[in-house]
């Protein structure tokens, strides 16, 4: 049977105050020091579950694993906060990152999605109509494995990178080898290979990285571990289960 996605027929602006309101009850339920999120700066006593992912929502901005992972790498070990203006477009609107960037880029700061209508501007990711080499920075988190040629995107975004700008990429890899739904018998094809009804056009593996390559960028595949101790994941709530985010570069 069909699932039904409620969402679908609800405002995105009540969707935003109801998220909200929940989470203002969810931080005096879960009042305490033991989890820190670093994207909103506040502590809790745990953080709650998302889905089937015990101790991954941020009660007090609604930041999940990857969130926190992918702060704390711009943070550490990028150049974005570093005082010198940077353009930075971000592709599908990740509403934990929203308010941080925009207090901290002003102007500077542009969301885009096809279908979110809290996004500054309407823009599908294979058709960008922006000049070459016109951001810094790109962020680009769960949406290509959406995008029926997700090659396209990666061109896109790597062509309006200015020379050494670079981007954050990131999509689930869950395979050991990417696998491309059929754009023609998309819903069909992805219940009966993978026993869902995401609407996901590709389903990635390892493989991920070479696409960006292909597209033109010089890239890092990135784990939490890499640039943080078992002290700090745990305070977090960061696994060794989180996904790689690849830290690429327009040369």
């Amino acid at each position: 049977m069909a699932t039904v996605h409620f969402k679908k027929y609800i405002p995105p602006r009540l969707i935003y105050w109801l998220k909200k309101a929940r989470n203002v009850v969810l931080s005096l339920v879960y009042r305490g020091k033991e989890r820190y999120c670093p994207v909103c700066g506040k502590s809790s006593r745990k953080f709650v579950k998302h889905d089937i992912v015990e101790n991954s929502r941020c009660v007090h901005c609604g930041a999940h694993e990857r969130h926190r992972v992918v702060w704390l790498y711009l943070s550490r070990k990028t150049d974005l906060f570093n005082g010198v203006p940077k353009k930075m477009l971000t592709v599908g609107i990740d509403l934990p990152f929203d308010k941080p960037l925009k207090s901290r880029l002003g102007a500077n700061y542009l969301t885009a999605d096809l279908f979110n209508l809290r996004a500054m501007i309407k823009m599908d990711v294979s058709d960008i109509h922006y000049p070459e080499a016109s951001f810094d920075v790109v962020y680009c988190s769960h949406v290509l494995t959406y995008v029926p040629n997700d090659r396209q995107g990666m061109r896109e975004l790597f062509r309006v990178l200015k020379p050494h700008g670079w981007a954050i990429l990131a999509d689930p890899i869950r395979y050991a080898k990417t696998t491309d739904v059929p754009f023609i018998d998309q819903a069909a094809s992805s219940l009966k290979m993978f026993n869902t009804e995401a609407e996901r056009y590709h389903h990635y593996g390892p493989d991920y990285e070479e696409r960006l390559r292909a597209a033109g960028f010089k890239t890092q595949a990135i784990r939490p571990a890499d640039f943080l101790n078992a002290e700090e994941m745990e305070y977090m709530g960061i696994t060794i289960m989180a996904h790689d985010i690849f830290y690429c570069i327009k040369e």
